[in-house]
């Protein structure tokens, strides 16, 4: 039978699991949190899907469980920061409060992540900045998933950007998207429900169109989404997070050496503009202009409306775990 749990609670057993195999305390807090997050707000591809890639990840030394970030003041408005070959979530942590005093002195701050792991989705870490009142661009990239630009083989990751905006009195309206067609989590999905994939999603192993989502994560390759267009995003992306922060490039993953290994070790860009340093720029009530003509539009619901409308019943009701969560729990925990 489901059991139901407080949002706490399930952070709790993630952070236990985390420190069960290898993780600081320090580590494992944010990275449970990202993970509890995504159960929280329904995003089930990037939830407890995910916790069992971790832990194989942690066990086959690709990742280092224990490493200590270490973040420099670069320059005025750029932060650079050393993961250490750890979780980027609690490199990303260390940055946060000299980035953010970076950007509401100067009104734009940025910081580059390098030798990370990225593992989860990417609102859960652009969202208190936007909360902050900082509008926020993320991008990360990772090892080679996708064919571009009507290539024959993979190259670079699903490479994937998050955007927020904060809004007077209310949440900050914030995206998150894969440059893929369908995010690498929600194949996974897939593939564990048994379901097959929409049409022009991925590739098999032979460069073969499927619908079947074990071809795709069996040697296959996933499709940027717009064609061309999505292949310009994607290595932007890998520009950015790669070459610019220091991350390897998606052809340069060396995971296979270390059977187990699901995540991929590469780069980030957290960019943080405050636009009250925008003289005259009246951005909070002009952003609310925009979001009034949109729902004039006909737009019935924004990006990140259906995660906010979960949360809060999430938080209300609690979290439902099938009797698979909780056997994958007790099976990490043992």
């Amino acid at each position: 039978m489901p059991k139901i749990v407080r949002v706490d609670e399930l952070t709790d057993t993630i952070i236990r699991i985390f420190v069960r195999h290898g993780v600081s305390p320090d580590n494992a807090a944010p990275v449970a949190e990202t993970v509890a997050a995504a159960e929280r707000d329904g995003a089930h591809s990037h939830g407890l899907l995910r916790l069992p890639g971790y832990i194989a990840t942690l066990k086959s030394g690709w990742v280092d469980g224990q490493a200590v970030p270490v973040a420099t003041d670069a320059a005025p408005g750029l932060v650079v920061t050393d993961a250490a070959n750890g979780f980027a979530q609690p490199a990303l942590r260390v940055s946060a409060p000299l980035l953010r005093d970076k950007a509401r002195r100067q009104g734009i701050a940025a910081v580059t992540i390098h030798d990370s792991h990225h593992f989860a989705a990417l609102w859960p870490d652009i969202e208190p900045f936007a909360t902050d009142g900082f509008i926020t661009l993320a991008v990360v990239n990772g090892r080679r998933r996708i064919v571009i630009w009507e290539g024959k083989q993979k190259i670079l990751g699903t490479n994937p950007m998050g955007f927020a905006c904060p809004r007077a009195g209310r949440l900050p309206l914030v995206w998150d998207q894969a440059s893929s067609v369908m995010a690498q989590g929600e194949v996974l999905l897939a593939s564990r429900r048994g379901s097959p994939l929409p049409e022009a999603v991925g590739l098999d192993a032979d460069g073969n169109a499927t619908n079947d989502p074990h071809a795709v994560l069996e040697g296959g390759s996933l499709l940027p989404f717009g064609g061309h267009k999505g292949s310009s995003i994607a290595f932007m992306i890998e520009i950015l997070a790669g070459a610019l922060a220091g991350g390897s490039f998606g052809f340069e993953d060396r995971s296979a050496a270390y059977p187990g290994a699901q995540t991929s070790k590469a780069g980030m860009v957290v960019i943080l503009v405050d636009p009250l340093r925008v003289p005259g720029n009246r951005y909070f009530e002009r952003i609310e202009s925009l979001f009034a003509a949109i729902a004039e539009s006909g737009v019935e619901r924004l990006p990140a409306d259906r995660r906010y409308a979960h949360r809060e019943r999430t938080l209300r009701e609690g979290i439902s775990l099938s009797d698979h969560d909780l056997a994958t729990l007790d099976a990490l925990l043992a």
